[in-house]
């Protein structure tokens, strides 16, 4: 996977965790607006049916879906990160983004590698010499 691919992917996954959380937020807003929840002092203890209860729980849940989405994006960004630099003959990179990944710091990793990280593919990539076309006699 490419640099390029990974940096598209791990911003892709960004926004779609911010995007997610921004739906997921306005359902539970509109749901406490619209009077959704049954409350029993500071806990939620049912719903009440209605049109506005299944609206919110399916924005709500769309929301949490898109987060979800954008987690594994993210992770699958890292793990292409990871491959990518275990290309590389110094492992420097590798190891830095793999124990700051297990370390639960693995944005901060990602970002430094998206800005600095080499692209291993481009370093020990054997580039292909275009084949010669026979011509027509």
């Amino acid at each position: 996977m490419s640099k390029a691919t990974v940096t598209r992917l791990f911003i892709g996954a960004g926004l779609a965790m911010i995007a997610g959380a921004i739906l997921a937020i306005a359902g539970v807003w509109i749901a406490i607006a619209n009077d959704v929840f049954v409350m029993n002092g500071p806990d939620i203890v049912g719903l009440r049916g209605s049109a506005a209860a299944w609206s919110t729980l399916g924005l709500a849940t769309v929301g949490v879906v898109a987060i979800m989405s954008g987690l594994l994006a993210g992770l699958v960004a890292w793990i292409g990160a990871l491959l990518n630099t275990w290309q590389l003959e110094s492992k420097a990179w590798f190891i830095g983004l793999l124990l700051l990944g297990i370390f639960n710091l693995g944005f901060f990793a990602m970002v430094a590698y998206l800005i600095a990280g080499p692209d291993g593919r481009t370093d020990g990539a054997v580039k292909a010499e275009p084949v010669a076309r026979p011509t027509p006699a």
